[in-house]
C-alpha cells in the first residue's frame, strides 16, 4: 500500500512501510503500538493503522533505546518525557556496569574451576558466590562475626577483633585473580563450618576475659620461630634454654602447663588461615605464619623438665 495523504503536507505510513523503513519486524511495531508506545495517528478506510512523521521519529527513538538494552517501561518514560534520555542512560550505564562485573566474576570462577579440576561441591559453592552481590557476600561474614562475638562488648579485650574480621573489600575486583576467587571459596567454607565458628567464639570469650597469656615477652614468638627453624625439638635441653629466656625457670610445671593451655586457646591454624584469606581479598602483602612457632612454644612449655 502506498503512503496515504491526509493533507498535502502530512504523509502517513502503514506498519509495513515503517518496517521497511526501519528494518524492524512488523510484529514488533504492532506490539509496541498495542502497548501504546507508538500511538496510531489515524486509520485508513480499510482499517489499517497509519502513522505520521512525529510517530516515525518516536519509533526511531524507541528503536535506538531498545538497541541500547533499555527496557520498555524506561523507554516509555523517555518517550512521554517523564525522564530525560540522560537520566535513563545514566541508570542503564550503572546497570550494565554491574552486569559486566558479574560476568567478569563468573568468568574468573569458571577459569578457576577449569584450572583446579574442582569437585562438584566446590563448583556449587563457587557458582553461588559468583551470583552474590557484594552486599550479600559481606552479609555472610557479618552473620558469622555477629554469632561469634554475641555478648562480647566492643570495648572488651579482644572485642575490636570483630571489626577486623569484617574488613573485606566492598566488592571483588572487576578482574579477580585465581587466588582471590579461591580465597572467597575457602573463606565461605570456613565461616559456614560450625566447628570453626565454635573455635573462634572460644577465642572471643577468652579474649574478652583477658586470658591471653600476655605475660610472655613480646619476643617470645620470634624466639620460638628461630628455634623451630633451627630444628630444636620442644622437649630438648636446647628448648629448655630458650624457655629460660621467656619464662621464669622456677615456674612450677603446673603453672607452665596452665600457661600453655592459655596460649593454645589463641593458637589455631584455621583461624590464622582466615586472616591470610582476608589479606588476599584485601590485596595485602602476605604475613609469615605465627601458629607453627606458637605450637612449638606450647609443646616446649608442656614438655616434662
Amino acid at each position: 500500500m502506498h503512503a496515504e495523504r491526509v493533507t498535502d503536507r502530512t504523509e502517513l505510513y502503514t506498519i509495513g512501510q515503517l518496517a521497511r523503513r526501519t528494518g524492524l519486524a512488523v510484529r514488533t511495531i504492532r506490539f509496541w503500538s498495542d502497548l501504546g508506545l507508538l500511538p496510531t495517528t489515524t486509520r485508513s478506510a480499510g482499517g489499517y493503522r497509519l502513522y505520521d512523521a512525529p510517530a516515525v521519529a518516536r519509533l526511531d527513538l524507541l528503536r535506538t533505546l531498545r538497541g541500547l538494552g533499555i527496557g520498555l517501561d524506561a523507554a516509555r518514560r523517555i518517550l512521554d518525557r517523564q525522564e530525560s534520555v540522560a537520566d535513563v542512560a545514566g541508570a542503564h550505564v550503572r546497570a550494565l556496569d554491574a552486569e559486566i562485573r558479574t560476568l567478569r566474576l563468573r568468568r574468573a570462577v569458571l577459569r578457576s574451576v577449569a584450572r583446579r579440576g574442582s569437585t562438584t561441591e566446590e563448583l556449587r559453592i563457587m557458582t553461588e558466590l559468583a551470583r552474590l552481590s557484594a552486599e550479600e557476600r559481606q552479609r555472610i561474614i557479618d552473620d558469622f562475626v555477629a554469632e561469634v562475638f554475641a555478648g562480647v562488648p566492643a570495648d572488651a579485650p579482644g572485642g575490636g577483633l570483630a571489626g577486623a574480621m569484617r574488613a573485606l573489600p566492598p566488592a571483588l575486583p572487576d578482574e579477580p585473580t585465581d587466588a582471590e576467587v579461591d580465597a572467597w571459596v575457602e573463606l565461605a567454607g570456613l565461616v559456614a563450618d560450625p566447628a570453626f565458628r565454635e573455635r573462634v567464639r572460644e577465642m572471643a570469650l577468652a579474649g574478652a576475659a583477658g586470658d591471653s597469656g600476655a605475660e610472655l615477652p613480646p619476643t617470645a614468638l620470634e624466639q620460638a620461630r628461630e628455634a623451630l627453624a633451627a630444628g630444636v625439638a620442644p622437649e630438648s635441653p636446647e628448648a629448655a634454654a630458650v624457655l629460660a629466656h621467656l619464662v621464669d625457670p622456677a615456674l612450677p610445671g603446673r603453672e607452665r602447663a596452665a600457661l600453655a593451655d592459655r596460649l593454645a586457646t589463641f593458637t589455631d591454624r584455621r583461624v590464622e588461615r582466615y586472616w591470610q584469606l582476608v589479606g588476599v581479598l584485601n590485596r595485602q602483602p602476605p604475613f609469615p605464619p605465627s601458629v607453627p612457632a606458637g605450637e612449638w612454644l606450647i609443646a616446649a612449655l608442656r614438655a616434662p623438665r
